[in-house]
């Protein structure tokens, strides 16, 4: 039965670390699809579904007037599923990789300028945790490229010296740097978070909350909003995923690091993730870029 087998697709998907935003999409959206095949496909067997029955859920979704970009979100849940069914031997192939997805319109991010990062920064102060906090938050993401659930789960042992232990999505760890500039800002951050917390049981975690607990993803989010309102940023998305995008395209444009070794460092499983980062770059940075790149430029360097 199909219901059997989404089924213990969850429990995989449980033992495997997903997170629990993960899991509730891929609960939604499977159910979604269950029933569509129950009730207007007449199928109840894994081995019954065709790609007939999933370019018709394809369309209907279309009907509904998502946008592209959820359609496709969506879509690679059910993706996922079945190549996760292949792989379990239940199926044979993978038929949902031969439904065509809809084409997503390019938007190009506007990313933050240095300045911007600079001064959101500044605009918290060491004078009492939750500024230091804020500051260490800020920083840190702008100059590691951590995703929110990164920041947010960080453990205070994995802060090391020059390195920070990442758990990224499925509970897959990497390795990521602390320059010296971030290393100033962590002690400070450090030492306030000591005798802000003296004498009293606090969570493990890195940054914390005024009482102590785990931050949670309304706390990073308002602490990061504050941030771009305090310097009066309006046109541009102040999330952390804009940092993480920040951290990404001054790494390409300084031209000191391969995109394969930022793959790495940003946690991507798929280099061609990170490649977006290249359709995002301005012509701006694309032509510093060239220049710091030009063979002839570094002739001259030699030469001096």
């Amino acid at each position: 039965m199909l219901e059997d087998v989404i089924e213990e697709y969850f429990y995989y998907c449980q033992a495997k670390g997903f997170t629990k935003k993960t899991m509730i999409n891929k609960r939604q959206e499977l159910k979604q699809l269950k029933m569509f095949l129950f009730e207007k496909r007449a199928v109840k067997e894994l081995e019954s579904v065709t790609i007939h029955d999933l370019k018709a859920y394809m369309t209907w979704k279309q009907k509904e007037e998502l946008q592209a970009t959820s359609i496709v979100s969506m879509f690679k849940l059910i993706r996922a599923f079945f190549n996760w069914c292949v792989k379990e031997d239940y199926l044979t192939e993978n038929i949902a990789k031969k439904v065509e997805l809809p084409k997503m319109p390019k938007k190009v991010i506007k990313g933050f300028t240095q300045k911007e990062v600079q001064s959101m920064i500044d605009a918290f102060s060491f004078k009492n945790y939750i500024d230091a906090r804020n500051k260490a938050m800020i920083a840190m993401m702008a100059d590691c490229g951590l995703r929110a659930m990164e920041i947010r789960g960080l453990l205070s042992e994995n802060v090391k010296e020059t390195t920070i232990l990442v758990n990224g999505k499925g509970n897959k760890e990497r390795v990521v740097f602390v320059s010296p500039a971030l290393k100033r800002i962590l002690i400070k951050y450090e030492r306030i978070k000591r005798e802000y917390f003296r004498d009293r049981e606090i969570m493990n975690n890195y940054f914390l909350n005024y009482s102590g607990d785990s931050l949670s993803h309304a706390g990073l989010w308002n602490s990061i909003k504050e941030a771009g309102k305090r310097v009066g940023i309006q046109d541009k998305r102040v999330s952390p995923h804009t940092f993480r995008h920040f951290y990404a395209v001054q790494c390409l444009t300084n031209g000191k690091i391969d995109v394969y070794s930022l793959s790495r460092l940003l946690g991507h499983s798929d280099i061609t993730v990170t490649q977006r980062y290249l359709h995002t770059m301005n012509n701006e940075q694309l032509l510093d870029k060239a220049i710091t790149s030009s063979p002839l430029m570094n002739f001259k360097k030699m030469k001096q």
